[in-house]
């Protein structure tokens, strides 16, 4: 398996899980993402933009990276152009770092819609912003490594049909949820007492995990 980490202009935040997702990986920078490649102890390979958000006083290995320019005016966003540029490469999973917050609601949003449109062509991708991570939901059983108390949400970008979770304070066993529902807002990872994971399995629609294994202190 490929892994590129992609570095994007979002909000981040370094842990030893984050440290352990990109850790081998291969890495591109979209824009201001290069940024983070500091936070990370990160060299990109490449940077993809317009250039119209470079960070300030970068050192000369960031500096230096190679570039892939674009025009301002363009009709794919410097993150998408990234991603494009590590799928040419090879790449199996994708880490797209910084995918949430920011400046740019539409932006985050994109990243969410994208992220579901890969992993359905076969992409293996996670968002992450250090202390929230996205995971999209395809039509098989997954399972995830997220400790007990740990909170997540699904998010629904069209009706649900055969959702099941177990693993959790609030399980659900083959329920329908409509589009727009809030049902699936706010539950939370719940072991017994042999211990277990996280389960979810979909039989239809197109969701997304949200989970916040490191919640901020101002959540």
């Amino acid at each position: 398996m490929s892994t590129f980490t992609i570095l994007l202009g979002g909000d981040l935040i370094r842990t030893p899980r984050l440290d352990r997702q990109v850790e081998g990986s291969r890495v591109i920078a979209a824009d201001a993402g290069i940024g983070h490649a500091r936070l990370l102890g990160l060299v990109p390979e490449l940077w993809v933009g317009d250039f119209d958000s470079v960070p300030a006083n970068l050192p000369d290995d960031l500096a230096s990276v190679p570039r892939q320019t674009f025009p301002a005016e363009k009709d794919k966003t410097d993150g998408e152009l990234a991603i494009a540029a590590a799928l040419e490469r090879g790449a199996t999973r994708l880490v797209l770092a910084g995918a949430f917050g920011g400046k740019r609601a539409d932006h985050a949003f994109l990243h969410l819609a994208l992220a579901l449109r890969l992993a359905e062509a076969g992409t293996k991708v996670l968002l992450t912003s250090g202390a929230q991570e996205g995971v999209p939901l395809l039509h098989e059983k997954a399972d995830f490594d997220y400790a007990d108390g740990t909170l997540f949400s699904i998010l629904g970008f069209s009706e649900l049909a055969g959702l099941t979770v177990s693993g959790a304070k609030w399980p659900l066993n083959q329920v329908e949820v409509a589009f727009g529902s809030s049902l699936t807002i706010s539950n939370e990872v719940k072991f017994d007492k042999t211990g277990g994971r996280l389960e979810i399995a979909l039989g239809h629609g197109r969701a997304l995990l949200l989970a916040h294994p490191y919640p901020l202190p101002e959540s």
